[in-house]
């Protein structure tokens, strides 16, 4: 792969830990059913919800949801993220899937660029 190739699949990639220059988190899965890997982005000011606690009442906890559904493969994957108050990550589920990483994403884009003959 070209550096160029290189370079956009590093800064489409993102890191999950901390915000990205557009103020985004970042996660990627892949489906059970096909090897395509999705980037999944949460607006941490405006995608999150109050979570109720365990009496019914509202918590301190912040929540998003998110239905994954590829370009290539529709298989549809269900995400839920926890996050505390101050907005940082405490637990993520997915079902239909399994979470990746930042390389993962990169190296099927990487793949998916060759496929294609680009």
């Amino acid at each position: 792969m070209t550096n160029f190739l290189k370079n956009i699949a590093r800064v489409l990639s993102g890191n999950p830990n901390k915000p990205g220059a557009d103020g985004g988190l970042y996660y990627y899965v892949k489906s059970h059913r096909c090897d395509e890997v999705i980037r999944i982005r949460i607006n941490p000011m405006n995608d999150l919800s109050k979570r109720d606690n365990e009496r019914g009442e509202e918590g301190d906890d912040l929540f998003a949801r998110k239905v994954v559904v590829g370009r290539k493969c529709f298989d549809r994957m269900e995400a839920e993220f926890i996050f505390d108050k101050d907005r940082r990550l405490k637990h993520k589920e997915l079902m239909g899937g399994v979470f990746v990483d930042a390389d993962a994403y990169a190296a099927w884009l990487e793949k998916d660029v060759e496929s294609e003959g680009v």
